[in-house]
């Protein structure tokens, strides 16, 4: 199968790589992108990664006019387009909610008007699950957990905890997992996967969601606070601070390599059977944020450096969430192929040609306690 793909934010890190992935396969790829200064600096030039067989225009998903013609010819669109960040979401209410849920519906008004009706997969997170899964004492699997009261979290009392005090053990969260987004980022992407399924259904075009979990590789923006942790993680490290981490470092998390986030998004692309689907795309495994700091400190060469557990919360993280993957398996044939320590080599070898810029310290993460 090949044809023309419009990417959203086409230029950004995920976008990226998978521009690299359709090309490959002989895709064409066009990418709208506004080319954000906290993701690409102050001078918003084309990423020197981004290939250059990739159309680029550069432009604000919630310009009509820019959109529709982005969308022009379309055979498919991935839309990545959003503003990203659980913490910065939570003081940046207005723009979250501009930038993801206008932008979406300037988006899908455009595939409405346009001549040719295309395929559109949207990229959601797995923060829409709010907790993640959960087995209690009896077995019995417990999926509708709430936020963690606040007056337990100022106790350091970090496990969720069923009504009669138990500690729950966290087990992998399918797509079964009625949603409960804890943060407006969180809910900025549930507003996004309704939007565009309900689209789809109503206006006859296939719609795909597909939930990534926490994903990372090279061209992540380094400098940027609001990234991904394996990233904040890394431009401490560089700059001889240590990972800063929240609790006490036993969260629990699915960390999947972009490469594999790209060959998912393909196959969701190549595969009508991934229509009307909400999909997990993670690597099936869990990690502590603990070992991940520890990780990313060796494969740095900065051993002697510990991270710093710091015991401050966020009143809007949750403790647990790692990924069921076994509905990509079945319905995309989609298996992870990057091992995390050969994800994190790859990962270090490309940040260490960069120049870090640590701002994490001066960047205001929402509401922090502890």
């Amino acid at each position: 199968m090949t044809g023309n793909v419009l990417i959203t934010g086409g230029a950004g890190f995920i976008g990226s790589h998978l521009s690299d992935e359709l090309l490959d396969q002989g895709y064409s790829v066009r990418a709208l992108d506004n080319l954000s200064p906290q993701v690409h600096g102050p001078d918003r030039k084309r990423p020197y990664y981004l290939n250059p067989d990739v159309e680029l225009i550069t432009g604000d998903v919630r310009d009509a006019r820019t959109v529709s013609k982005a969308v022009a010819g379309a055979d498919a669109i991935f839309h990545f387009a959003a503003m990203v960040g659980v913490g910065q979401s939570m003081y940046q209410v207005r723009e979250y909610t501009d930038v993801n849920a206008v932008g979406t519906a300037v988006l899908l008004e455009a595939v409405v008007k346009a001549k040719k009706r295309p395929k559109l997969l949207v990229a959601s997170s797995m923060s829409v699950y709010g907790e993640g899964c959960y087995v209690g004492p009896d077995g019995i699997t417990c999926s509708d957990i709430a936020q963690r009261p606040v007056e337990r979290l100022r106790r350091g009392d970090w496990e969720v905890r069923d009504g009669m005090g138990n500690i729950l053990a966290p087990v992998p969260t399918s797509e079964a997992k009625t949603p409960s987004p804890a943060s407006i980022y969180a809910l900025s992407k549930y507003d996004q996967e309704q939007m565009c399924l309900m689209f789809g259904a109503a206006y006859g075009f296939p719609a795909v969601v597909l939930r990534f979990f926490n994903v990372y590789g090279t061209r992540q923006a380094i400098s940027n606070p609001y990234t991904g942790v394996l990233a904040i993680f890394a431009s401490r490290l560089l700059n001889s601070n240590s990972p800063l981490i929240f609790e006490d470092g036993l969260q629990r998390r699915d960390f999947v390599s972009v490469h594999d986030v790209s060959m998912a998004c393909r196959l969701a692309l190549e595969n009508d059977l991934a229509d009307s689907q909400v999909i997990n795309i993670g690597s099936g495994r869990d990690y502590t944020v603990l070992e991940i700091a520890r990780e990313m400190t060796r494969v740095l060469g900065k051993e002697g450096i510990a991270p710093e557990i710091t015991r401050k919360y966020r009143a809007s993280d949750i403790r647990h969430c790692f990924a069921d993957i076994s509905l990509a398996g079945k319905l995309l044939g989609y298996e992870p192929e990057i091992p995390l320590e050969t994800g994190l080599i790859e990962l270090a070898s490309w940040f260490e040609e960069q120049i870090a810029e640590d701002r994490t310290a001066g960047a205001s993460s929402g509401p922090v306690n502890g």
